[in-house]
Formats: structure tokens, sequence, C-alpha cells
């Protein structure tokens, strides 16, 4: 096998990567048919940012506890569970459409319910690739795995948008999805078990918060994923695409299957080529100069009025977060001892959920107060002056070589 796609030599991680696949891609059709859905309902930037904190607040409240299950149990067990109770969770949302009875609290509900599940399913997940391959295809495995990422985020979003404009309701979208959920569950299984790393050590604050306390003492990796935080949470637009599409390019849930597909395209095009080069000789300074360019991306966005040069700007927006997601990958993975990556990983996505996620709340709290447009450009200004104060305060981002 070529050793650009030597981490596929291993059948459990092909597996892993073919139900991560299915995982995402269905999860981003999810966000936005919903998304379309509440939009048509309501027609509130508000409601559309309160989807994304149905979905952070569990992954918050449950992050420490999460990456401990992560450590001390079957790391392949607990993504099972997860991909189980999240199959029977969107197929409760399939029902509520059926019935054609769909009040907001009830969705927001089965949101949160949904975002428990993620919560423990993220930090094994993300801990189990390095129990996949040996650590000297790990950067491989990384990459590819980033590109698989992107693929979903590309596929899913603009399948969802095509079957939601052809049916004008969410119902035959969520019928993909359902189906997308049970075969992830079902590639799951077929990873061979895998060994706890932590099986002696009980539940308690202090092993709780291990995986919190070695992210603050390291520096480095406190500083590339809080760069991230701030970056996403400030610069995201994802939770208004729904009023672009409809409102300012008039070009409806196609069009916005299509928005939300473009930053992934971008992203799964940069791990492609990340994949077949060496890794990055300055990995730190390269991250901080993406991190601008997805803040001059979002604030071109924002000022916007042409679908396809929107297309075009979400493009390399997304090339520029995917450098910022490889890097930081490797780096959390390999910089913490395997009976932590658990615990790590947790924290790690908390801070994406939160820059994801609560940055969803934030621009449609801030958009229903001053605008869609003033929302957007306020976040690509704020993302850069972030780039300018981190690099200065955590001088090791700009220092790291490989």
């Amino acid at each position: 096998m070529s050793q650009a796609r030597v981490a596929f030599a291993y059948p459990d991680f092909r597996c892993y990567s073919a139900g991560r696949f299915l995982a995402i891609c269905s999860y981003h059709m999810l966000m936005v048919a919903l998304s379309q859905s509440v939009y048509e309902q309501t027609h509130h930037p508000l409601h559309l940012g309160l989807l994304g904190l149905a979905l952070f607040f569990p992954k918050f409240a449950l992050v420490l506890i999460a990456g401990h299950f992560a450590d001390r149990y079957d790391r392949r067990r607990v993504m099972m569970i997860c991909r189980g109770s999240q199959f029977l969770i969107i197929g409760g949302l399939f029902f509520l459409y059926l019935a054609g009875t769909t009040p907001l609290w009830l969705i927001y509900v089965l949101l949160i319910l949904l975002g428990s599940a993620n919560a423990f399913d993220g930090p094994a997940s993300h801990a189990i690739v390095a129990d996949l391959v040996p650590e000297k295809d790990f950067n491989n495995a990384v990459a590819w795995n980033s590109s698989n990422m992107q693929m979903a985020l590309i596929t899913g979003p603009a399948l969802s948008g095509l079957i939601y404009a052809e049916y004008g309701r969410p119902l035959e979208v969520l019928i993909v999805i359902v189906t997308m959920r049970l075969l992830s569950f079902l590639f799951v299984v077929m990873i061979k078990p895998q060994k706890a790393h932590a099986p002696s050590e009980e539940i308690n604050r202090k092993n709780l918060l291990s995986g919190l306390q070695y992210v603050w003492k390291t520096r480095l990796i406190l500083g590339t994923i809080s760069l991230d935080l701030f970056a996403v949470l400030l610069g995201g637009a994802t939770a208004l695409m729904p009023i672009f599409a409809n409102d300012i390019l008039h070009v409806g849930p196609a069009g916005l299957g299509y928005l939300r597909a473009a930053p992934s395209l971008g992203a799964a095009a940069m791990a492609l080529w990340m994949a077949h080069r060496s890794p990055l000789k300055s990995p730190g300074l390269t991250m901080l100069w993406c991190v601008a360019l997805f803040g001059v991306s979002t604030l071109l966005f924002g000022f916007s009025q042409n679908f396809y040069f929107s297309l075009l700007i979400l493009f390399l927006l997304g090339g520029a977060d995917m450098v910022s997601v490889v890097v930081r990958g490797v780096l959390v993975q390999l910089k913490t001892p395997p009976a932590m990556r658990g615990r790590v990983s947790a924290v790690n996505l908390v801070f994406i959920g939160a820059s994801n996620e609560l940055g969803e709340f934030e621009s449609g709290l801030l958009a229903s107060l001053i605008g869609t447009v003033p929302a957007v450009v306020a976040g690509g200004v704020g993302t850069l002056a972030i780039v300018a104060v981190w690099s200065k305060i955590f001088p090791e981002i700009r220092e790291y070589k490989n």
C-alpha cells in the first residue's frame, strides 16, 4: 500500500473511518435540516443559536466524566453505547416529524440528549485512533482522519440541502440519517475490543480534573486549543447561514446545503494535500497565519452579496481552518501520555464544542441584537484580534517546530 495511505492497511482503522464518516455525515445532515426547518418556523436568528446551545450544554456539563470513561473503559464499547443511543434519539426526531408535531422545546430536549451521547462518544472516538495504528503511522492516520471528516462535512450538508429542497420538509432527510446512524454503529461493532488504559483509577475529583490540569500546565496545548476556541467562537457564521441562504443570497435550502458544505470542501482539499506531504516544519507559526486567514475570510463572507463568491470565500476559510485542525490533532495526541489521552481529548473537544456550538449561540444572539451582517463582520475582526494577542502571550505556538 502507498505510504500516503498506510493508515488504511490496518482493518480496525478502516472500520473506524467508515463508522466515523457516517456519524459525522449524518450529524451535519441533521443540523442543516433542523436549522432550515426551525428558521422556516420562526424566522428569528436566536432560535438558530439555541440549536447550538442545546448541543453544547451537555458536552460542557459531562466533559470531565466523559474523558475519564474514555480512559477507564474499553473505548470501543463506549463508542458502541453512544452510537446506539444516537440512533435511538434521532429515531425519536424522525417519529416526531412523522407525527406532524414539532414543538421547538421538544426538538431542543432531544438535541440535549443527543449532545449527551456526543459528549461521551467524542473523547473515546478521538483517543482510540492512537490504539488502532502504530505511532510511526499516526501522523498519516490523523491527516486521513481529518480528510475523512471533511468529506463527511461536504457530503452531509449538500445531500441534506438537496433532499430538503426536493421534498420541502426534513422527514426524508431523517430517513437517510437514521440509516447512516445504524450503519455507523455496526462498523464500530466490527472493531476489535480495546484495553482500558487506566483500569485501576477511581472516579474521583482528582482524576476527573487531571485532564484539565494537564492542559493548563502544558502551555503549548493550552495555547493551540484556546486559539481555536476564541477564533471560531467569534468568527463562526454557521448558525446564520439559513439567513444568508434564504434572505441575503436567495438560494433556499439547496443553497444552504452548498454553503454549509463549502468550508468542508476547502478543508478536505487541504487535508489531502497535507496527507501527501511531509509534516510542516513550523506548524505553530503556520497555524497562526491560517487562523488569521480564517478571520479575513469571515469578514469577506459577511460583506458578500454574491452566492458564488460566498462559496469561494467559504472554501478558502475551510482550507485555512483545516491546518489548525491537523496541527492541534497531532499535538494533543502525541504530547499526551496514553493513559491521559481520553481526558485530554475530552478537554480539547469541549474547547472545540465551545467554539462551534456555543459559537452558534453567540452568533444567533449577536445577530438578534445588531443584525446578521454586522454580527459576522464583527466576528471576523474579533478573530484577527485574537491571533495578534495569542501570538504574544503564547510564544510557544510561534516557536513550535517538528
